[in-house]
């Protein structure tokens, strides 16, 4: 099975589809999910001539499960260990929620020059607590409920959770799909889903935005309930210089199932705008 490691020998498992010499995305999973969570967009990728490399984060899917590292920097790292590994060149780097604040962590502190464009999915960047500056931020008494709730039984507290809540009002998906994305909540070993669900709620990385200088693209649903619009995807484009926003109507923090086709021809078509560059 193929594997990166990562700088404390954590093993990451990742899948590399498509043509070696393609253009390479480098997609970045969700809290709580896995790289499967690609799986309607990965197809599109590929009939675009577009090579699709995804991987589990550090804790989640096939990765190996250690008992540390699961801070913003360390899995930022785990990026650039997949990167490496592969030894990417003018790659795009897709990061949806969590895994978006990882992708500007990497970015804004890695400079090796893999990542050509930076594409972020309903982010949780800038950042998503309440403290000064960002007072539209969710209080310190909503995470810790939130938290709790977790530790108290996951599997309530991802069922709380409507799919019409995170895919939009309207939207649907078949009942198993739906299914087997919650049980992957359920199945991560609750301290590495409580280790994440921390550093989601402490992530600020407004500095780091505003260091951006590689093309970008920000694409969220305005009915985001998980990572409102106003406090995270529009944000972050006001912070990025040049960034493009774009903002899916009706959707919400699924936007990648809700709006699968859309969702990946905007991403397709950001690709395409960038300068063509060796990829090997």
């Amino acid at each position: 099975m193929p594997f990166a490691t990562a700088a404390d020998r954590t093993q990451l498992h990742f899948t590399d589809w498509g043509d070696p010499d393609a253009q390479p995305l480098l997609l970045v999973h969700g809290f709580g999910v896995s790289q499967t969570m690609w799986n309607n967009q990965v197809p599109a990728f590929l009939d675009a001539g577009l090579r699709c490399v995804t991987f589990d984060r550090r804790g989640h899917g096939r990765s190996d499960v250690p008992g540390r590292g699961y801070d913003l920097d360390t899995l930022a790292a785990d990026i650039a260990a997949v990167a490496g590994h592969l030894d990417l060149r003018g790659a795009v780097l897709v990061g949806h929620s969590l895994g978006g604040a990882e992708a500007v962590r990497y970015v804004a502190a890695d400079a090796d020059g893999r990542i050509a464009g930076l594409v972020l999915s309903a982010p949780s960047a800038p950042m998503l607590r309440s403290a000064p500056g960002n007072p539209d931020g969710f209080s310190t008494e909503a995470i810790a409920l939130g938290r709790q709730a977790f530790r108290d039984d996951a599997g309530a507290a991802v069922a709380a959770i409507t799919t019409e809540a995170f895919l939009g009002p309207g939207y649907a998906v078949s009942p198993l799909l739906s299914e087997v994305a919650r049980r992957q909540f359920v199945s991560l070993p609750l301290q590495v889903l409580l280790a994440t669900f921390d550093t989601n709620a402490a992530v600020d990385v407004r500095a780091d935005l505003a260091g951006i200088s590689i093309p970008t693209l920000v694409i969220q649903g305005d009915a985001d309930q998980n990572n409102p619009l106003e406090l995270t995807g529009r944000r972050a484009a006001q912070l990025i210089p040049g960034a493009r926003l774009i903002v899916l109507e009706g959707a919400g923090h699924g936007l990648y199932q809700s709006e699968a086709q859309r969702y990946a021809t905007e991403i397709i078509n950001f690709t395409a705008t960038l300068p063509a560059t060796a990829h090997r």
